[in-house]
C-alpha cells in the first residue's frame, strides 16, 4: 500500500512539475525550436530583454500588483481588526463566511460579474471606456482581501487582549494603542498577507482578462496573446522568470511562517 501511495504521489508531482522543468530547459535552447534541444544558450533571454512590449506589460503587472497589494493590506488589516472586535458571534460568523466568498468563488464567475458591474456603472456615468487600470485595481484588491484577512486574523487571536487595555490605562487613546501595541503584534501577519496579495495579483489571468481595458495590458494577458501565434523560446524565458519570482516569494512566505512557528514554540517552552 505504501509503494502504491508513493507511486501515485510521484505521478501527481510529475504531472505538475515535469512540464515546468521542460519549459525551463527549453528557455536555454540555442535553436529556434520548441521541440528539439540544440544546446545551452542565453539567446532567448537576450531576445526577451530587447522586447519593449514585454517590458511594458511587466511594468504594468508590477504597478498593478504593488498597488492592489498595498490597498488590500490596508483594507484587509482594518477589516480583520473590526471583525475580531465583533461581539455577536452570529454576525461575526456571517461576515467571516462572506469574506471567504471571493477566494472560494470560481475566478471566471468573479471576473464576469465584475466586468458586468463595471460596464453597468460606466454606462450610467457615460464613460467611453468602462474598463481600465482602475477597474483592474478594484478587481485585484477585491480578490486579494481574503488572503490578507486570513493572515492577520490568527495574529489577532494570538495577541494578549489585555495589552491594548494596558496601553489605554497608561494614557493612550484607542488609536494610539492600536499603532503602538496592536500593530506590532500583528505585523508578521500583515507582511505575510501583503506578500500573498502581491503574488496572487502578479500571476492572475482570468479576472484580469475580463476587467482589463484596451490601454492597459498585464504580463499574463500579453503571454496569452503571444500563444495565439507561433510560440518562440523567448516566451519560455518569460515563463521561467515569472516562475522564479513567484517561487522566491512563496519561499520567503514559508520561511517567515517557519520562523514564526519556531519563535512561538521556543516562547512556549520558556
Amino acid at each position: 500500500m505504501k509503494a502504491l501511495s508513493r507511486a501515485f504521489m510521484i505521478l501527481i508531482f510529475g504531472i505538475l512539475y515535469v512540464p515546468m522543468m521542460i519549459l525551463v530547459l527549453f528557455s536555454f535552447n540555442k535553436d529556434n525550436s520548441t521541440g528539439s534541444f540544440g544546446g545551452f544558450s542565453l539567446r532567448w533571454y537576450g531576445e526577451l530583454f530587447s522586447n519593449a512590449d514585454a517590458f511594458v506589460a511587466l511594468r504594468n503587472t508590477l504597478i498593478l500588483a504593488v498597488c492592489s497589494a498595498a490597498l488590500a493590506t490596508v483594507i484587509g488589516t482594518l477589516a480583520a481588526v473590526g471583525m475580531h472586535k465583533m461581539k455577536n458571534k452570529y454576525v461575526k460568523g456571517a461576515v467571516n463566511s462572506l469574506t471567504n466568498v471571493p477566494m472560494m468563488n470560481p475566478e471566471i464567475v468573479t471576473g464576469i460579474s465584475m466586468m458586468l458591474l463595471f460596464v453597468f456603472v460606466g454606462g450610467m456615468l457615460h464613460l467611453t471606456n468602462s474598463l481600465s487600470f482602475w477597474t483592474m485595481l478594484i478587481a485585484h484588491t477585491t480578490f486579494n482581501l481574503p488572503y490578507v484577512i486570513l493572515s492577520v486574523m490568527p495574529k489577532l487571536r494570538q495577541m494578549d487582549k489585555h495589552l491594548p487595555e494596558a496601553a489605554m490605562d497608561l494614557g493612550c487613546t484607542q488609536l494610539q494603542a492600536f499603532f503602538k501595541v496592536e500593530l506590532h503584534q500583528i505585523l508578521p501577519g500583515i507582511i505575510t498577507g501583503a506578500m500573498m496579495a502581491f503574488t496572487m495579483s502578479l500571476d492572475d489571468f482570468v479576472i484580469s482578462l475580463f476587467t482589463s481595458g484596451i490601454d492597459f495590458q498585464t504580463l499574463p494577458i500579453y503571454i496569452y496573446t503571444m500563444t495565439k501565434k507561433k510560440v518562440t523560446p523567448d516566451v519560455y524565458a518569460l515563463f521561467t522568470l515569472m516562475m522564479a519570482i513567484i517561487f522566491l516569494l512563496m519561499l520567503l512566505i514559508q520561511l517567515r511562517r517557519s520562523g514564526e512557528s519556531s519563535k512561538e514554540k521556543n516562547g512556549g517552552k520558556g
